[in-house]
């Protein structure tokens, strides 16, 4: 059920249909964003994305609020608080901010993302265009996680290590510096092709470049090309955060009638009984650049809206970048959140390698022996099949003489599979599957 909190109309279709829904913040409104232009999202405005699914019978949301780097506006974290109170406090939210994306939000756009400049405050708006007058540059980069930024349309943006998107309208280059690796040109291309296929329409042309190999007609847009600076691999592996000890615990309260921030725990493992269903808290992990909001079920609501302003507060105040924020309701907690409690069970958790206990019903099925060397004496299915089956006779047993020969060519590797000879076996290897017979 939907909570008695007021109700927005935009709200009306959240979350009815499993699947993902975006809006953009338009002017304290929410306007659906079309399917076809989903991963588009303006520099200066905010979203709402939800992803909905269902798991047997329940029904389970993620609610993440998207903030550009030239967006300053708490509209936002507003639109968030209403639509989990609307979806009755079930959805697990996410704070998401341009660039630092979590591995989860940037996983709902196959193609990756696109960041647009300008905005609402600029005329800017989702429609979908067949513009083939377009004049644009897209900087494609990442390795697992694809991210296309929009840049000025000048050489000075390029370089040797990254893939870039010449969007002309009616041709779209895409363009690959000399040391750009083989994930960055596979990402390139998902790009381009989702602008040919949902913004164009498919009536543009795609064209892949190499570096040095450029068309005259690409020359005549850009310019004489010059001497283009080196890559920067460093943004393409973020490095792993192995300190997860320096983290801090804080309880927010209202119990005395005024809003309170007090220390839980100087130093984790935290114990699982230190959360209160009837409190918030925020947990602090600074050296991973994150910040944690685990909503008690029974907490009121001025607590949980309370919560989530400490974080952005908290955030401003000890000066960390503003990553990824994730906020949890009690029960829908995510293993980068449990990680620091040193007790920390989930339900039905098996202890070590002892009995698990499945809580679904299970067919029961008799086990009957079964002798296969006794397979020749069924005359009902020899008769069946249409022959005879009494273990007499020849037995002869070939296997295929295999080669795999490997070709090594550039960037790609083939391989061609030959099937070259029968060789007869002998008895005893009948049931032997001999891998030795693969030559390489």
């Amino acid at each position: 059920e939907h909570s008695a909190f007021p109700q927005r109309h935009e709200f009306a279709d959240a979350g009815r249909k499993a699947g993902l829904q975006i809006w953009r913040i338009e002017q304290l409104d929410l306007v659906p964003v079309p399917q076809p232009l989903h991963g588009n999202f303006y520099v200066g405005d905010a979203y709402l994305v939800l992803h909905t699914f269902k798991r047997s019978s329940a029904t389970f949301y993620n609610l993440h609020y998207w903030l550009g780097r030239c967006d300053e506006s708490t509209a936002a974290a507003i639109f968030t608080v209403q639509m989990d109170d609307y979806l009755g406090g079930k959805p697990v939210q996410h704070r998401e901010l341009q660039g630092y994306e979590s591995t989860q939000f940037v996983g709902y756009f196959k193609d990756g993302i696109k960041y647009k400049a300008g905005g609402v405050a600029s005329g800017f708006k989702h429609v979908i265009t067949n513009d083939l007058n377009a004049r644009r540059l897209l900087h494609v980069k990442g390795r697992r996680v694809v991210r296309a930024t929009e840049v000025p349309l000048s050489w000075d943006n390029f370089n040797k290590g990254d893939c870039f998107i010449v969007d002309l309208g009616m041709v779209i280059y895409q363009w690959c510096g000399s040391t750009c690796n083989k994930f960055e040109r596979l990402k390139a291309t998902q790009v381009a092709v989702g602008i040919r296929d949902n913004e164009r329409n498919g009536r543009a042309q795609l064209m892949v470049v190499e570096e040095g190999s450029e068309p005259q007609e690409l020359l005549q847009v850009l310019g004489c090309k010059p001497q283009l600076r080196e890559g920067d691999d460093s943004d393409d592996e973020a490095a792993d955060i192995t300190n997860r000890r320096i983290a801090k615990l804080y309880m927010v309260s209202d119990a005395s009638g005024s809003m309170k921030v007090s220390v839980a725990a100087e130093e984790n493992p935290f114990s699982r009984a230190m959360l209160l269903s009837e409190e918030c808290f925020i947990l602090d992990h600074g050296v991973a650049r994150q910040i944690f909001v685990w909503k008690g079920k029974n907490a009121n609501p001025h607590e949980r809206k309370a919560a989530m302003k400490t974080a952005e507060e908290f955030i401003q105040q000890m000066n960390y970048p503003a990553n990824t924020q994730v906020f949890l309701p009690e029960g829908g907690e995510t293993p980068t959140f449990t990680q620091f409690f040193r007790d920390w069970k989930d339900k039905d958790q098996s202890e070590g390698f002892g009995k698990v206990y499945v809580t679904e019903r299970v067919a029961r099925i008799k086990q009957i022996e079964f002798d296969a060397t006794k397979l020749h004496e069924s005359p009902q299915m020899a008769a069946q099949h249409n022959m005879i089956d009494d273990g007499s006779g020849k037995v002869e047993v070939r296997c295929f003489l295999i080669a795999l020969l490997l070709f090594d060519l550039p960037d790609d590797l083939f391989f061609c599979l030959m099937m070259l000879d029968l060789q007869p076996l002998g008895p005893a290897l009948y049931a032997i599957c001999v891998a030795n017979d693969l030559m390489k």
